[in-house]
This record gives C-alpha cells, structure tokens and sequence, in this order.
C-alpha cells in the first residue's frame, strides 16, 4: 500500500500546482454585494416551473444556477438555449454548471452534452461517468475547454468516498475533477473538510447540503443544523483555493413544493461563513 500513497501524495501535489498555475482564483469573502460566487443547485427548486424557479432565485439574492436536465434539457434547437440563457440573463443570473449527467463509452452522445454546453455557456459539467468514458471525455474537455466534475452520491455509489474520484481522475486531463457534494460525502463516513483537503487543486463544484445523520439512510437538514460545520468548510475552500469559476451552489432536497423559507436560512448561513473567512 506504501507506493500508492506516495503516488497519491506526489498527484495532489502535482495537480493543485498545476490548478494554481493555470485557473484564476479569488478568495471566498462576502464582497459588498453579498456572497460574489454562492449559487443553487436548481434540483432545490424542483417543484416549480423554471421560471418560477428562477425568480425565486433572484429573490434569495443569489447570483448563479447550476441548471439539472429536469429544468433545461439537453438539446441542440439553439433557439431553445438562447431563450433559456435569456431568462437567466434578464434576470442578472449566470449559469455556472449542469448536471448531474452520465457519460459513457458512446463518443457521439458525449460530444452531443458537451455542444450543448457549449452553445449554452456552460462552464462545467456534473458527472457521473462510467469507467470506460475517460478516453472520449479526455479528448472533449481538451476540444471544449469545459471542466467535467465527478459527484458523489453517497454509500453504493461507484464514488462514493473521496479517494474513488482521486483513483479514477488520477491519470487523466486536469480538467477532470471533482464536484464535492457535502452531503452524499456525511452520508459515506467523510468529513467535508478532509474531502476538501483531499480534491483541492481539482476540486471544480460544491453542492453545500446537509445531513441529520453520517450514515446511508438519514434526513436532509438546514446548512449546520446537521454534520456540516459550515465555517470550516468555507476556511477549507479558502485553503484549498477553490476556484472562483467553480459552481458552489446550495442544494436543499426536503420540502420540494414550497422550500423557500428553508433555503433562505441556508442561504444566510452560507453567507455568514462566507464572509468570516
């Protein structure tokens, strides 16, 4: 086991040199107008329409979305994109990812996600791909210049601890790396600091979600009201250099036909961090 910590220890080494080298960043302190890069994950918002969903949005304050198939699927009618992109623009939005989407060895359909993306401004793609994807998604995030972000989705996923993204990223382009959702990481035993600590340098996405309890089966609780501390997680992404192109967005599962009151006090939890680090 020896040589396969080394290597590990020499990859985060390498990949968050090379991160810091090549990705603008900034600090996560609350600029004047409020969190400058806190969005939502828009599964939070599942039971409205998107555009409901979206004005609900700009109510929170909140400045970007991080769009999911439910709310805008994936296609290739631009008109489609440009309308969607309008309603996020006129709204002073910004998409900053998608997902969570699969990838397999079908280069076509691969490449059909990614021209989407594309078309749509999508900086970074939410994934979950299958172990023989790596090959066409090495060559499309090179054609693309479009970040893709492996999530986790706790206890029986194939990642669902922080070294399964580590051992399956380890060999491929750096723009393959990591969205952290915190609380599919308390359901699998980790602790969010420690997983940040472990992807930083690719670590491209945040879902900021809470659990009642660090085990498979549990209930999702407002930001710090479960496992999460919060402050921590924020100082952890400080020391990490989370991008600030990076989707760090809330994500609040319970409650779907009417959470807003719950987002908002994890919204203003965030934000508090946010702004003490």
């Amino acid at each position: 086991m020896l040589p396969v910590t080394i290597g590990r220890r020499s990859f985060l080494a390498t990949t968050a040199a090379v991160a810091a080298a090549t990705l603008t960043r900034r600090g996560l302190a609350a600029a004047a107008d409020g969190a400058p890069n806190l969005g939502i994950q828009m599964y939070s918002l599942r039971g409205f329409t998107v555009d409901e969903a979206l004005g609900h949005v700009k109510d929170l304050g909140l400045k970007f979305v991080e769009f999911y198939s439910g709310m805008f699927p994936v296609t290739d009618d631009q008109a489609v994109v440009d309308a969607m992109k309008k309603k996020v623009t006129d709204l002073g939005l910004t998409i900053s990812a998608y997902g969570v989407s699969r990838f397999t060895n079908d280069a076509a359909a691969n490449r059909k996600l990614f021209t989407f993306a594309k078309a749509a401004g999508i900086p970074i793609l939410g994934a979950d791909p299958d172990p023989d994807s790596f090959a066409s998604l090495d060559d499309l995030v090179k054609e693309f210049d479009i970040r893709i972000a492996i999530h986790n989705h706790g206890p029986t996923h194939r990642y669902n601890k922080a070294v399964d993204v580590l051992d399956a990223i380890e060999k491929h382009d750096n723009r393959i790396g990591a969205c952290a959702d915190l609380g599919h990481f308390l359901r699998s035993g980790e602790k969010p600091t420690e997983v940040i600590r472990l992807l930083a340098g690719r670590l491209y996405g945040i879902h900021l979600k809470d659990f009642a309890d660090m085990q498979d089966k549990t209930k999702g609780v407002i930001l710090g009201k479960g496992h999460i501390d919060v402050p921590a997680v924020f100082a952890a992404l400080e020391q990490a250099k989370f991008p600030a192109d990076g989707a760090l967005s809330i994500e609040y599962e319970e409650n779907p036909n009417d959470p807003i009151a719950e987002i908002r006090e994890c919204v203003e939890v965030a934000r508090a961090a946010m702004a003490a680090v």
